[in-house]
């Protein structure tokens, strides 16, 4: 056993991994951190887990090929290491949905007469599930819902439109709203706030959308209650000094339109993998359902991960799941049983910062926030009336500048002072929020390692300040010494999806 210090924290077994990450990188489809897991019991023991397509006894590998008991770290930290089989199934495996046709998940599916967390939401080519209902902090503080990207946006439309229960190509249904802005990866850095790994480039897979209610649909339809659980608390924040027990090993649950109301737990937290193509990923939650039964099923993905257990009083929304057991590849977590399904998770905190949103959780608090949006909105519209019809603002004289026409500035006075002025008259203004009018267009970021791979779409938005935007760099514990750009490794690939098809069916779930 190494002299030095064990780790205790999320961020000390994040910075051993990113420490030796060239060393696990050598024969492992990927990395994880959490508890060692002994005959199929999740221990207590802080470790780097690290996974295989197949596990044998040490007898049989080359010394080369011999992972070590135990990783340390900068400064003598040290951990323990776990190695956990991943085989790969040839075809997904198929779970009939006759054995979750429950009375929730028809409820779920367009039989109850409301829409909330669990919910059944579509396009027009893919459905999936409503995770929670959200306010916008910037902009005019709308009212929506959030889903994963990958259900809510088709780029082979010229709009991302979202229904309930089913399009109206394919069903019944009323239009819920369209698509304001939306986030696929984002650079380790600005999400975990420090490099995570030594890869340069390295992502982590969020993969959200946020969808403001139409003025069309009405909102009385709208509850925060989670069917089959009822009222949940506040937001669990993940902090990376807690230590690792605080969210590895954790009972969570779901609702989901297709497998109704499951319940698992937290293994790993922090999955760090490379896919087909050499790009390095993170997910943040790692989950397997109880019972050897899956956590999640198709159909489900966008649905709220709540945390349940004996110090929660009210369930605490903790993530998002993404992904899971559809990549083919299924954990095997004891010898002599077969592997099992699991799901992959969003940190819920990090990504309603990212996307600027407020977790909505009572209806109270829905009914404050559709006012705050009704208030909001006659606001923008009055301030952007001011700025159009005023003559003080606009001056009666044009100035020419090549082909563009633009209004004479007047001293002594300027836009932003008759607005505050305006707005000081009517009603306080939020701290530190810009309220006034934008008209944004439709764009598309490119991916860089500097700025996270979005795809927007966004009618009237104001972009504030995100947080994730803002100067950490005396916080980040910079990893980038440790990078050896010369040495070649061997590396294996992982994919946690398939492959889609150029042509799809005329209707899938995800």
């Amino acid at each position: 056993v190494p002299a030095g210090h064990q780790a205790t924290t999320i961020l000390d077994l994040m910075t051993i991994r990113a420490f030796r990450g060239k060393t696990l990188r050598r024969f492992s489809l990927g990395t994880a951190i959490g508890f060692r897991i002994r005959q199929g019991v999740l221990t207590t023991i802080p470790a780097i887990i690290v996974f295989v397509s197949r596990k044998v006894h040490r007898e049989w590998l080359h010394q080369i090929q011999k992972l070590p008991s135990y990783l340390e770290g900068p400064g003598g930290i040290w951990c323990d290491v776990d190695v956990m089989e991943f085989p790969y199934h040839g075809s997904p495996v198929v779970t009939s949905e006759e054995q979750f046709n429950t009375e929730i998940v028809e409820g779920l599916r367009g039989n109850d007469h409301y829409i909330g967390p669990g919910s059944q939401v579509a396009s027009y080519e893919t459905y999936g599930t409503l995770g929670a209902i959200v306010q916008s902090r910037i902009g005019s503080h709308q009212v929506g819902f959030l889903t994963n990207r990958h259900v809510a946006i088709n780029l082979d439309y010229p709009n991302q439109k979202m229904f309930h229960p089913l399009p109206p190509n394919l069903g019944p249904g009323v239009y819920l709203g369209e698509v304001e802005r939306a986030t696929s990866f984002i650079t380790d850095d600005m999400w975990y706030e420090i490099f995570a790994s030594m890869i340069p480039e390295t992502f982590v897979q969020v993969d959200a959308a946020f969808i403001p209610f139409g003025d069309s649909f009405d909102l009385l339809k709208v509850t925060t209650s989670v069917k089959g659980v009822g009222n949940m608390g506040d937001v669990m924040d993940i902090n990376l000094l807690d230590p690792i027990g605080s969210i590895v090993g954790r009972q969570v649950m779901k609702v989901g339109r297709s497998s109704g109301l499951t319940k698992g737990r937290i293994i790993a937290y922090a999955l760090e993998y490379n896919d087909e193509r050499g790009i390095y990923f993170f997910t943040d939650f790692v989950i397997v359902g109880e019972n050897s039964q899956p956590f999640d099923f198709e159909g489900d993905r966008g649905s709220l991960i709540l945390m349940i257990g004996e110090k929660v009083d009210k369930p605490r929304p903790v993530g998002i799941i993404c992904g899971g057991s559809a990549n083919r590849r299924h954990l095997k977590l004891q010898n002599g049983h077969e592997p099992e399904n699991w799901t992959s998770g969003v940190d819920l905190g990090r990504l309603l910062g990212l996307l600027q949103l407020n977790l909505i959780t009572s209806d109270t608090a829905l009914a404050n926030a559709i006012e705050e949006q009704r208030r909001w909105t006659s606001l923008l519209v009055a301030v952007s009336d001011i700025g159009e019809s005023s003559p003080m603002l606009l001056g009666m004289d044009r100035q020419r500048s090549g082909d563009v026409s633009q209004p004479e500035r007047l001293e002594g006075i300027s836009n932003s002072d008759l607005q505050t002025q305006f707005q000081e008259k009517n009603w306080e203004r939020e701290q530190g929020t810009d309220i006034t009018h934008h008209s944004v267009p439709i764009s598309i970021a490119k991916p860089s390692a500097a700025t996270t791979m979005e795809v927007k779409f966004i009618k009237e938005f104001d972009i504030g300040v995100s947080p994730f935007d803002r100067n950490k760099e005396a916080e980040k514990i910079d990893a980038s010494n440790l990078k050896d750009s010369n040495a070649k490794e061997l590396s294996f690939g992982l994919y946690l999806s398939d492959k889609e098809e150029k042509s799809k069916p005329p209707f899938q779930d995800n």
